[in-house]
């Protein structure tokens, strides 16, 4: 179960600084609805050249509201030399820590902030995002070699499920994740483990241990964010379940499947199992 600190429930439940300011001096934009992510940063300078008011729209979790709001704070007052000082890891800090399966809501806070930024060092130019350095890794979410690469050197990250996390590379389709691996490996320095070889089960056995594991280890989890996943049927290795409550047609459900109900599935039963949507 995510385990959110005091700071984070009140940086969700009664987040500062909401809103848009007319003719900022800067404005950042990250991310996009349709993959689930939107932030847009405003702020605006006094005559000393510091933040004098800044504030955000988002959309997204609550971890994502909690940190574009503790980020908020974090500026005000401060220059832009000061302020492009403030990383993922200050905005996680500042709101007592964030689970590893929400830092990426951290990072796309940094990267906003960094856009508007730019915006007012460019005099008001809102262009079209460089192309990004490096080879294409995760197609579904756009992430290349470097960018992975200099998440795991920063952020110390040693497995798959913590660039995900990090990065949300990996958090689609999964189709990209022997080469994140060999990527990790390579920066690290280490070998990949290899898999425990799995007990085969029976239909009837996976249909009585998925029903515990949804139980015990993944509604308790979805339940923080009103949610609920139920389980349809099973085929072979294929688990079809349906999800309810805030997580039905959310734009998080691709990477609810894959990085909480499929990585518990997985972690629990058998590496075999791959969820789908019923």
């Amino acid at each position: 179960m995510w385990d959110y600190t005091d700071k984070v429930r009140d940086h969700y439940l009664h987040p500062r600084n909401v809103g848009e300011i007319e003719n900022p001096d800067g404005f950042g934009e990250i991310g996009n609805i349709t993959c689930g992510d939107a932030l847009r940063l405003t702020f605006k300078l006094d005559e000393q050249k510091r933040i004098s008011d800044i504030r955000f729209k988002t959309f997204g979790c609550g971890s994502a509201i909690a940190s574009a709001s503790v980020l908020t704070e974090l500026c005000k007052g401060k220059t832009l030399e000061e302020v492009r000082k403030i990383t993922n890891k200050d905005i996680a800090n500042a709101l007592g820590g964030l689970p590893r399966e929400k830092m990426h809501c951290s990072v796309m806070g940094e990267e906003a902030l960094e856009a508007a930024i730019t915006f007012y060092e460019t005099g008001g130019k809102i262009s079209t995002p460089p192309e990004k350095e490096g080879t294409i890794i995760c197609h579904c979410f756009g992430i290349t070699d470097k960018e992975i690469e200099k998440a795991v050197i920063d952020n110390g990250l040693t497995t798959i499920d913590d660039v995900t996390n990090f990065t949300k590379a990996g958090g689609a389709c999964g189709g990209c994740h022997d080469e994140i691996q060999k990527i990790i490996d390579r920066v690290t320095g280490s070998k990949s483990q290899q898999p425990v070889k799995q007990v085969r089960l029976t239909t009837l056995q996976k249909i009585d241990k998925v029903r515990e594991v949804l139980k015990s280890d993944i509604n308790p989890i979805l339940s923080q964010d009103g949610g609920e996943c139920q389980l349809v049927d099973i085929d072979g290795n294929d688990v079809y379940v349906t999800l309810k409550g805030h997580c039905s047609g959310c734009a998080f459900s691709s990477m609810t499947l894959v990085n909480v109900v499929e990585k518990k599935l997985r972690e629990k039963i058998s590496a075999e199992l791959v969820v789908k949507l019923s």
